[in-house]
């Protein structure tokens, strides 16, 4: 059975019943490779504990037009003000020099 984008199916114990379970997608820009970081809450009486810091993620469809095709990307704010000022195609190119991204 394929894996889809969002869900996959898991056998379970009980018989051959197949349940639908959420996949958790990586928080990682594909453009930049910025990923959540790990830091500390403090509080007033300087308390610290754990938290985590994640990029501002927004998954976008893009038009690129020397492949006529549509890609969709999950890029963080930087990387759509990076895509709108020098265009998809420049900034797809530095991601695979970079080897953030692989484009067959």
């Amino acid at each position: 059975m394929l894996l889809s984008e969002k869900f996959r199916y898991l056998q379970t114990q009980y018989g051959n019943a197949y349940h639908k379970v959420d996949i958790i997608m990586a928080k990682v820009c594909d453009i930049t490779g910025k990923r959540p970081r790990v830091g500390n809450n403090v509080s007033h009486a300087n308390n610290k504990t754990k938290r985590k810091f994640y990029p501002n993620l927004h998954k976008k469809n893009f038009y690129v037009p020397e492949e006529d095709a549509w890609i969709t990307l999950k890029v963080c704010s930087k990387a759509l003000k990076t895509i709108n000022k020098n265009g998809i195609t420049a900034v797809l190119k530095k991601a695979q020099d970079s080897g953030m991204i692989v484009i067959r």
